[in-house]
């Protein structure tokens, strides 16, 4: 989502090409091999710069590309949505934009209340089997209605979903009720959205960014609360002499149902953290410290 024509779609804070290919280059160099888009992102300009930064840096076979469909991208009633049209026009619009023949992993951006889950599951099946996708996947949804898509491909011999874009990190954890022990017990990878809280664990409670003071979707998901919890990252932080997100991140890695997670990158140091990350492990009573003033939150994320 950080990569996009900022004057298109809903992302003013995006990076345009010019800024977006240096990232995208030392992500590769860096060992990343896993890029998440989606075709609602920038109105489609995020899989096109993705994709064309992809081919030039690195061996398509190497990488792991992941798009989304769902949102709307065109008016009218195909032009959103997860009907057996929308999805087989969708694959095509993304992979032309992305520049490859096959996506890794095709998820659902959410659930379509208005369209039958047979007629959605057999479409992506059928994606699968045309050789357009490798794997598909879905994201925030309750856990009912992921067992049932779930429920409704073992039934009918179709492809099942191998992972879930849950919403999850110190601020939001009401995942671990229902979604998550349903994807540990079914062998579904977790690879959860906005892991640092929208750059909130990065900084003080009341510091605003460029992203912040635009991020309609993002300002709704978290509450005046959830500040205490900033706090004890940044004093955990202070005393183990590394940056927040470093924090933050670990204790996400910390969770053995989590594959990995869905970073956004605008700046280089947000790279670096996110690689250097992966090797700060948090002990118990650490992980109890940042944990302990959480409360239970309305359900965030889902639209």
């Amino acid at each position: 989502m950080s990569f996009g024509q900022p004057d298109r779609g809903g992302h003013p804070w995006s990076l345009d090409e010019e800024r977006s290919r240096p990232l995208i280059r030392r992500a590769v160099e860096a060992g990343i091999n896993f890029f998440d888009t989606a075709n609602v992102y920038s109105a489609g300009t995020s899989e096109e710069i993705t994709g064309r930064a992809l081919r030039e840096f690195t061996d398509r076979d190497e990488v792991v590309i992941a798009t989304k469909l769902n949102g709307r991208m065109r008016p009218g009633p195909n032009g959103a949505g997860l009907s057996r049209k929308a999805v087989l026009t969708e694959i095509e619009h993304s992979l032309r934009r992305l520049g490859t023949d096959y996506v890794d992993l095709y998820q659902i951006h959410r659930w379509d209340p208005n369209t039958p889950i047979e007629e959605t599951m057999e479409a992506l099946h059928d994606v699968v089997r045309s050789g357009k996708a490798r794997y598909i996947g879905a994201s925030s949804m309750w856990a009912w209605q992921f067992a049932k898509a779930q429920y409704t491909a073992e039934r009918n011999g179709w492809t099942k979903f191998v992972s879930m874009q849950d919403h999850y990190n110190l601020l939001n954890r009401e995942e671990e009720r229902e979604m998550l022990p349903l994807c540990a017990d079914q062998g579904v990878g977790v690879i959860p959205w906005s892991p640092l809280a929208r750059g909130r664990l990065t900084r003080d409670w009341d510091t605003s960014t460029a992203r912040s003071e635009t991020d309609e979707f993002g300002n709704k998901l978290y509450v005046d609360s959830d500040r205490d919890i900033v706090a004890q990252v940044a004093k955990l932080a202070s005393a183990r002499g590394v940056p927040r997100a470093h924090v933050a991140l670990a204790w996400l890695l910390s969770k053995p149902v989590v594959t990995a997670p869905i970073v956004g990158i605008t700046k280089p140091e947000h790279l670096d953290d996110a690689v250097t990350a992966v090797n700060l492990t948090l002990d118990a009573d650490e992980i109890t410290q940042l944990e302990t003033p959480y409360a239970p939150h309305s359900v965030a994320g889902f639209a």
